[in-house]
């Protein structure tokens, strides 16, 4: 799945347009590295969202196509 879709999909960026803006604007970091909006997300990958006042990383536990409100958060942990 693409990483801008599955911040959307997991909530943890509110709209997928502002999630693709946010990874031209290198603000989303994957591994270690700035990544796309077309980087491919699989399990295990460690992402860092430097946005707003308090930059976070998590964790990547599931990658699904659809999530709801209540769910949205089991396919994700936070680390920082």
């Amino acid at each position: 799945m693409r990483l801008d879709k599955y911040l959307k999909v997991t909530r943890l960026i509110k709209r997928r347009t502002v999630a693709n803006d946010a990874c031209d604007a290198e603000k989303i970091i994957v591994n270690g590295r700035i990544a796309r909006a077309s980087y491919d997300v699989k399990v295990g990958d460690i992402i860092e969202i430097n946005m707003g006042t308090r930059p976070f990383k998590v964790k990547v536990l599931n990658v699904t196509e659809y999530a709801t409100k209540e769910n949205a958060a089991d396919n994700y942990t936070v680390i920082e």
